[in-house]
């Protein structure tokens, strides 16, 4: 499932599940089509949709997600689009602080745009429920490659 670390986390994705309907519903959710919610959207860090919108980015991001809504969370793993972070990024890589509304253990992902553009947010078995829009790339800071 989509570059996800053995950890705890894994767990998370099945919250609420007995252990008889865990491997069912991870059989059934790797088989679903890739959901999104934007229920989460924090409204204090990063940008809004009307920034977005303004910029030119909105529409491009609307069309990558929904290519993403006609494929399974699995087969997105095999994109250099999506990537599972896991935990949230240490203070020193990011410039953003975890919302209070998010739980501590969310399983962390992005999704890039274009240019340095990346939605950002966390995944339950096959909903991304956005969190962030990061224009900046300022999420989970790294070194830029072939410069």
């Amino acid at each position: 499932m989509a570059k996800i670390p053995k950890t705890k986390k894994q767990r998370s994705l099945f919250t609420g599940l007995s252990n008889n309907n865990k491997a069912k519903q991870d059989e059934q959710d790797s088989n679903s089509m890739f959901l999104f919610s934007l229920k989460d959207l924090d409204r204090e860090q990063g940008q809004s949709l009307i920034e977005w919108e303004k910029e030119g980015i909105l529409a491009r991001a609307f069309e990558l997600i929904r290519n993403y809504c006609c494929s399974t969370l699995t087969s997105q793993s095999n994109t250099d689009k999506f990537t599972v972070y896991g935990d949230f990024p240490p203070k020193n890589v990011t410039e953003f602080f975890h919302p209070k509304h998010i739980p501590d253990d969310a399983l962390w992902a992005r999704i890039h745009i274009t240019g340095k553009q990346c939605i950002i947010g966390h995944v339950v078995r096959n909903v991304f429920y956005v969190v962030f829009l990061d224009k900046d790339h300022e999420f989970y800071k790294s070194k830029l490659k072939h410069t």
